[in-house]
C-alpha cells in the first residue's frame, strides 16, 4: 500500500493522527500536492489544531486553487470559529475560480442567511437553480430565507417545488403549512399539517397546529380531537399543563 493508501485507511477509522502522520510522510515523495495538503488540513481540523488547518488549506489553494472541497473545507473551518467575514470571502474567491459550482454558491448562500443577508443569498440561490434546476435543497433554502422576509407566496412556492422531488418528509409539509397559515390560507395549511402526520403519525408539531387551526375556525370538536392526540405524544411536561388547560376550557 501507499503511504497515501495508509493515510485514508486509518483517517476512515478515526485515526486522525496516524493518518497525518502518514499525509506527511506522502508529501515529502510528493511534494506540494494539494490534495494530500487539503486532508492533512482535515486531520489537523479533526484534531481540533485549527491553526495547522489553516495553514494546510490555504497551502492546498496556493499550489491549486480550483479545488472545491478545499474552499468548503476553509470556509467550514472558519464558519466554525464564527468568523462570518473570512468564511464568505474564501467562498466569494471560490465562486469566481469557479462560477459554474452550484456546491460553492450554495455553501456561501447559506453563510448569507446565517449572517442575516437575505438578498445575496436569494440571487446565490437563484444562481444554483439555474446551474442545477433539481436542486431541491437550494428551492427549501429559498423557501426559508422568503419566510424570514414574510414573502409568503415565495415561500409556498418554493416550498412545493421540494415536493415535486421529496414527498415523504413531514418536515417539509410542516413548512408548506406554516406558510400557508401565514398566508391565511387555512385549509391548504390543515391539509399540509394533516399529510405531514399521515407520513408520521407522531409528529406532534402538526397535532398542536392542527388544534390550534381548528379552534380559531370555532370548530372545537375536531381541535379537542387533534389536541388529545397531541397530549399522547412525548411532550415536554409544561405542555402538557397548557393543552391540558386549553382542553379544560373546551369542555
Amino acid at each position: 500500500m501507499s503511504k497515501v493508501d495508509i493515510a485514508l485507511e486509518a483517517f476512515k477509522k478515526g485515526n486522525y493522527k496516524e493518518a497525518l502522520e502518514s499525509f506527511q510522510e506522502a508529501l515529502e515523495q510528493d511534494n506540494n500536492n494539494p490534495h494530500i495538503l487539503n486532508n492533512m488540513g482535515l486531520c489537523h481540523l479533526y484534531l481540533e489544531d485549527d491553526i495547522n488547518a489553516e495553514k494546510a488549506f490555504l497551502e492546498a489553494l496556493s499550489y491549486d486553487d480550483k479545488i472545491v472541497q478545499v474552499y468548503i473545507n476553509l470556509a467550514d473551518l472558519y464558519y466554525r470559529q464564527h468568523e462570518m467575514l473570512k468564511a464568505i470571502e474564501i467562498l466569494q474567491n471560490g465562486v469566481y475560480k469557479l462560477p459554474d459550482n452550484p456546491a460553492l454558491r450554495h455553501y456561501l448562500a447559506r453563510v448569507y442567511i446565517d449572517d442575516s443577508r437575505y438578498d445575496i443569498a436569494i440571487d446565490q440561490l437563484d444562481a444554483v437553480l439555474e446551474i442545477s434546476p433539481k436542486n431541491y435543497d437550494a428551492y427549501w433554502d429559498l423557501g426559508r430565507v422568503y419566510f424570514e422576509l414574510g414573502v409568503w407566496d415565495m415561500a409556498i412556492s418554493n416550498y412545493e417545488r421540494v415536493l415535486e422531488f421529496v414527498d415523504n418528509n413531514p418536515l417539509i409539509y410542516y413548512n408548506v403549512a406554516l406558510a400557508y397559515e401565514s398566508n391565511d390560507e387555512v385549509d391548504k395549511a390543515i391539509s399540509n399539517h394533516l399529510k405531514a402526520i399521515a407520513i408520521n403519525p407522531e409528529f406532534a408539531h402538526s397535532y398542536k397546529n392542527l388544534g390550534v387551526l381548528f379552534l380559531a375556525r370555532g370548530e372545537k370538536e375536531d381541535a379537542k380531537e387533534y389536541f388529545e392526540e397531541y397530549l399522547k405524544l412525548n411532550i415536554p411536561e409544561e405542555e402538557k399543563n397548557n393543552i391540558s388547560n386549553i382542553l379544560k376550557k373546551l369542555n
